[in-house]
């Protein structure tokens, strides 16, 4: 079984070096210059507190549990409810609108100041460029697709991993897209997959954009980053504050918990809505996932009003059962008071109203 083990990822790692998925690396003068940012040494970007990827078992003996070992309750007994969301609906609304739609895993379409943000825009239902290794999405539909998007304002991606930096979903959204926000490193995919040079920018932690009624604010996250075996935090990864006159959004992209979310609190709270990672965790990748209940308290340290937990929903990619994430986050929001919203898929939450959808549909699915 061992041998097996180490030959099935030998082919995946050799059909994956032969993929477009895995293109793009930055130039030697764009390494130079990531130096300036102070969280790049020997190439590589660091985290701002030392940080370990693995804190228990080996990587093989981790991807053996994954295989060989899943909670019976790792994927759900059914499809999940979800609600298709019309194009239409997007494009007819007037600029006070502020309203979020999460479309599983970390997905999200936040709609503010009458702009169209998309965030890591995973809309593929299968993973990666070995299909038959990687994750599948529960839904075989999403609640739209990309083709069915209006046009977007601007698309943020967290970091450069494979469930939220896709290559067939960049492609189809890349003629409709006027910007991509990307972090240090990463802008370098997008172009080798033909996005257009003058949509790409690349933020450091802090540089911030203006579009008109919004800022859009890279902010530090603390985790890691590459698409192969040889090309770890070569790219750089955030976290992300959206401000417009009226309406405050912070979604976390992945990590895991550290001084940064009270920082960031004080720098740019309060916010009305957190969408926090929340699952894919483990105890032997807890530095750089959070467990539920630091979900919940990194949505408090950001200062948020409401917490809109994502990272879950869409696929399996750690051992506990799909829905811990929320039903772990539910006991400990309401042990703290802070208000959850749990919306189905493709359900607008729309801020500033009460109350938040909070169903809790994921406790009776499959029954």
């Amino acid at each position: 079984m061992v041998l097996l083990l180490v030959l099935l990822l030998v082919a995946g790692v050799a059909f994956a070096n032969l993929s477009p998925e895995l293109e793009g690396n930055p130039t030697k003068a764009q390494r130079a210059a990531y130096a300036n940012s102070g969280h790049y040494q020997e190439e590589k970007f660091q985290n701002l507190i030392p940080t370990s990827v693995n804190t228990g078992a080996s990587t093989v003996a981790m991807l053996w549990k994954f295989l060989f070992q899943k909670s019976p309750e790792a994927a759900p007994p059914a499809p999940l409810p979800m609600q298709r969301l019309d194009s239409l609906s997007i494009t007819r609304k007037t600029a006070d609108v502020a309203r979020v739609t999460w479309f599983g895993h970390s997905a999200s379409l936040v709609e503010m100041a009458g702009k169209n943000i998309l965030l890591d825009p995973m809309l593929s239902v299968k993973m990666g460029p070995i299909s038959w290794v990687t994750p599948t999405r529960y839904n075989s539909q999403l609640a739209i697709t990309a083709e069915e998007l209006p046009p977007i304002d601007a698309v943020l991606i967290s970091h450069d991993h494979y469930d939220h930096l896709d290559y067939q979903t960049i492609r189809r959204l890349k003629d409709k897209t006027q910007h991509f926000y990307v972090p240090l490193g990463v802008g370098a995919h997008l172009l080798a997959w033909g996005v257009a040079p003058e949509k790409v920018h690349e933020l450091d932690w802090n540089d911030s954009v203006q579009l008109p009624g919004l800022t859009i604010i890279s902010t530090p996250a603390r985790h890691f980053s590459g698409r192969g075996l040889t090309n770890r935090n070569s790219t750089s990864w955030s976290s992300w504050v959206l401000k417009s006159a009226t309406t405050r959004v912070f979604f976390s992209g992945d990590g895991g918990y550290g001084p940064h979310f009270r920082t960031i609190g004080a720098q740019h709270g309060p916010f009305d809505l957190a969408l926090m990672e929340c699952g894919q965790y483990d105890e032997q990748w807890s530095q750089i996932h959070m467990m539920p209940e630091q979900s919940v308290q990194a949505s408090l340290d950001v200062r948020a009003r409401a917490m809109l937990p994502v990272h879950w929903g869409a696929f399996t990619e750690a051992n506990h059962a799909w829905n811990d994430p929320v039903r772990r986050a539910t006991a400990e929001a309401q042990r703290l008071h802070l208000p959850l919203t749990t919306p189905v898929l493709g359900q607008p939450v729309v801020l500033g109203t009460t109350p938040l959808p909070q169903l809790p549909w994921w406790q009776t699915l499959g029954r």
